[in-house]
């Protein structure tokens, strides 16, 4: 199978340092350097679109923008672009978000993909009215997940579980495609959850031997129901390696030690299995220098020093990312969802010089883009 590449909307803001803008976040850093307004968020939307990437994910919390209405705002903004929308479980009723995920394909054209995220912060959760503990949380989320399948089946529906019950539920129309589930999470609650309800299961950028621990993990569960896998990761890719390393040098040391210590005593805090895994990459020290922080040939934890979920970056020249991404490939990753600082910028370094590389060896498909065996004989012009 072919690698899927997906790229990040930036509904925190943006800039040129890694922008701290995550979950219950009580230490921001510095102000991002660009906001985001609609307008900045359709060039990177457009940005991913012309550089081939098949969706861009869009996050959820109290942080960032609405990941529905700004997506929705960006349908007309954009042609064929598939937008990974997050949302979470508790704070939507499950026939309502059946609902809404089938009018966005009809209005989209079949553009959606579905992110779902169970939470992992109680602090987070609870601005949200939601009181449960972690395990409660995939517990609902099971149920969650079997009650909007069920609608979609243009079935009415009758469900009493633990956290849902619903009488006769259904919507307007079915949705066609019916839009793929991705599911994130590294919990003995998460994994059988993944197992029985995801199409995609995701996981955060770990060293291979640890991601083809969770892939192998996930498969045993899953049984003989297919589930496809993802990763997701930031990226710096140069023309050389060494400009690549420089280039997250100039991102750790825009890092203040303050920023790093207060960052670090609420990720240290999550109960979120992922997030702890995160942390152990690195252990938030920040003297460890830009090679100290690389866990793996290639990948770089520097990013987790501050930010929230994913904290790994994968560092090097365009063949050298290359390189690595077909290493997870091989493992059975197949869909990579990438983002990098700043968010429009380095869509084109990846877009012109790593999936070039990519298509040369057969990983992905060429879609016609300059530099994928056709010559461009317009210039390309970014609409806003």
């Amino acid at each position: 199978m072919s690698v899927v590449l997906h790229w990040f909307l930036p509904t925190s803001g943006d800039g040129r340092t890694v922008v701290e803008r995550f979950h219950a976040n009580r230490s921001l850093g510095g102000p991002a350097q660009r906001g985001p307004d609609i307008d900045y968020l359709a060039q990177v939307a457009v940005a991913a679109e012309r550089n081939g990437f098949e969706g861009v994910l869009t996050p959820t919390g109290t942080w960032c923008e609405d990941a529905w209405l700004t997506t929705a705002a960006l349908i007309a903004r954009t042609e064929r672009l598939k937008f990974l929308v997050a949302f979470r479980p508790g704070v939507i009723s499950p026939t309502l978000a059946a609902q809404m995920a089938a009018t966005y394909q009809r209005i989209s054209g079949g553009r959606l993909l579905l992110n779902v995220v169970t939470g992992g912060d109680s602090i987070e959760q609870q601005r949200f009215g939601d009181w449960l503990d972690h395990d409660q949380r995939y517990e609902r989320t099971d149920e969650f997940l079997h009650v909007v399948r069920a609608v979609w089946s243009g079935r009415p529906v009758d469900f009493s579980g633990t956290h849902y019950q619903v009488a006769g539920a259904t919507a307007l129309a079915a949705p066609s495609p019916v839009p793929p589930v991705y599911f994130g999470g590294s919990s003995d609650a998460a994994l059988p959850v993944a197992a029985r309800r995801a199409d995609v299961y995701l996981t955060w950028g770990e060293p291979p031997a640890s991601v083809a621990e969770k892939i192998a993990r996930v498969r045993a569960l899953a049984g003989d129901r297919p589930i496809r896998f993802g990763i997701r990761l930031h990226t710096i890719s140069r023309d050389t390696s060494a400009e690549a390393w420089r280039e997250a040098e100039k991102l750790l040391e825009a890092l203040d030690p303050v920023q790093v210590e207060r960052a670090q005593a609420q990720l240290r805090a999550s109960q979120s299995v992922g997030q702890q895994r995160m942390v152990a990459l690195h252990g938030g020290d920040l003297s460890k220098g830009v090679r100290g922080l690389e866990i793996h040939p290639g990948l770089w934890a520097g990013i987790g020093l501050v930010r929230g979920g994913a904290g790994t970056a994968l560092v090097g020249s365009h063949a050298e990312v290359a390189d690595l991404i077909e290493e997870y490939h091989s493992l059975g990753i197949d869909e990579f969802v990438l983002s990098g600082y700043p968010h429009l910028e380095e869509a084109y370094w990846f877009g012109e010089g790593v999936r070039p590389e990519l298509v040369r060896r057969g990983c992905v498909g060429s879609s016609g883009l300059p530099g994928e065996g056709e010559v461009a004989l317009e210039p390309v012009v970014v609409r806003a």
